[in-house]
């Protein structure tokens, strides 16, 4: 693999993890196999070829981080950011023209997984065959999945809110050229990233899905246990 930015969104208060009894600090600093989510998702992108990471963190998580190991390659934006959508655009500005692999903090997946879909996904963009990719996962119920339909090309076709086999796994691969649509995002009052990336299909950009398995969202404290599982187990 060529070597390329990644960027993490972790700016999020992560209410429902707490809300649920699954930590009592923000989400980006919950360990996972030992690790906090943070330093968990840096190290994967750097495992697999970022030659740095850009990571948006909210003024709650950057008061508490000082005392972690932080990879050298990692680069803190600090932004209480108004919504996911926001997020993406503010950690947008610290990347240069080209593709970036995207993860949200708390999208935890097997490191062979990981790497998986950081090649798959450069490989179908350099062949030219799609814009960027997806990686999605079969739905397990969820609460607040984000549906994928996707076609017989193995292009998405739809992101949205009627029901699908999958669900998007929260790792990205994206060209910056997104960020031009910044304004007409605005301007639409979306509110969410995954109205934003709804928006991108719709605006015909060709985001390829590929299936991964055994990511898990981390959306409150069953699901924190399963992943502190899934890691133990796979040691």
């Amino acid at each position: 693999m060529s070597a390329f930015q990644g960027a993490i969104i972790a700016a999020g208060r992560g209410e429902r993890l707490r809300a649920s009894g699954g930590a009592r600090i923000p989400k980006p600093l919950v360990e996972v196999g030992g690790v906090p989510m943070l330093v968990r998702q840096a190290r994967a992108m750097l495992e697999v070829g970022a030659r740095g990471v850009s990571a948006v963190i909210n003024s709650e998580t950057a008061a508490l981080v000082g005392n972690l190991a932080l990879p050298p390659e990692l680069s803190l934006i600090v932004r209480d950011t108004a919504s996911s959508m926001e997020s993406l655009f503010t950690v947008g500005e610290s990347l240069g023209p080209g593709h970036f692999l995207l993860a949200t903090v708390d999208a935890i997946l097997p490191r062979g997984e990981f790497a998986r879909f950081a090649s798959e996904a450069q490989a179908a963009t350099a062949s030219g065959n799609c814009d960027g990719a997806l990686a999605v996962v079969k739905w397990r119920g969820d609460k607040r999945p984000l549906f994928t339909r996707v076609a017989a090309s193995g292009l998405i076709e739809e992101i949205g809110a009627r029901l699908a086999p999958l669900v998007t796994a929260g790792l990205y691969w994206m060209p910056t050229a997104i960020f031009a649509l910044a304004a007409k995002a605005r301007a639409r009052k979306l509110a969410a990233m995954r109205d934003f990336l709804a928006m991108l299909v719709a605006e015909r950009y060709r985001l390829r899905a590929i299936e991964v398995t055994d990511a898990i969202d981390i959306d409150e404290a069953a699901d924190l246990e399963a992943a502190r599982r899934q890691v133990e187990n796979l040691r």
